[in-house]
């Protein structure tokens, strides 16, 4: 007997960053403007659709974040892992925005941007300056990453496909 692969329905996937996350449109842009208000790309790996909401990071949109994560598969937090006079601030947006009882649970993936460029943090350092091992109330995972070299992005699209699986059974 034959058997079929399961499809799974689009996972949304909120990205905030203020760190280049050109990667959604599969090809890089040096010329891209950040995002302002928010952009969304659809990305079909396999038999699963990714739905990648690129919400702005400037200051002016943090205060809508929480209202876009409510009932998502994932959330990813993008940032500048080259630019680690940003980083601190980063990381307390992040627990801020992880502290919201709404977001409970909610797996989250932490990519740092631009390992390519010198002096970039890698996973340990970024794990370290970001205080993810603080995070106890949900699964949390990091990955360096290049979207311009397109380092590491596979990776990243495998967890999220087995994350959006695993909060749907």
């Amino acid at each position: 007997m034959p058997t079929r692969e399961a499809h799974l329905g689009p996972i949304d996937v909120y990205i905030f960053s203020n760190s280049g996350s050109s990667f959604q449109s599969g090809q890089f842009n040096e010329d891209m403007i950040p995002t302002v208000g928010f952009n969304m790309r659809k990305i079909t790996k396999g038999n699963v659709t990714i739905k990648l909401w690129d919400i702005g990071g400037q200051p002016r949109f943090r205060s809508m974040w929480e209202r876009y994560c409510r009932g998502v598969s994932a959330i990813v937090y993008m940032v500048d892992a080259a630019d680690q006079e940003k980083i601190e601030a980063s990381k307390n947006e992040l627990h801020n925005l992880l502290d919201k009882p709404q977001l409970q649970g909610i797996p989250v993936l932490v990519l740092g941007n631009k390992r390519d460029l010198p002096g970039a943090l890698d996973e340990k350092e970024l794990i370290e300056k970001m205080n993810l091992s603080a995070i106890q109330d949900r699964e949390i995972c990091c990955y360096s990453i290049s979207c311009k070299e397109k380092d590491n992005i596979d990776i990243t699209l495998q967890w999220l496909i087995q994350h959006s699986k695993s909060r749907r059974s």
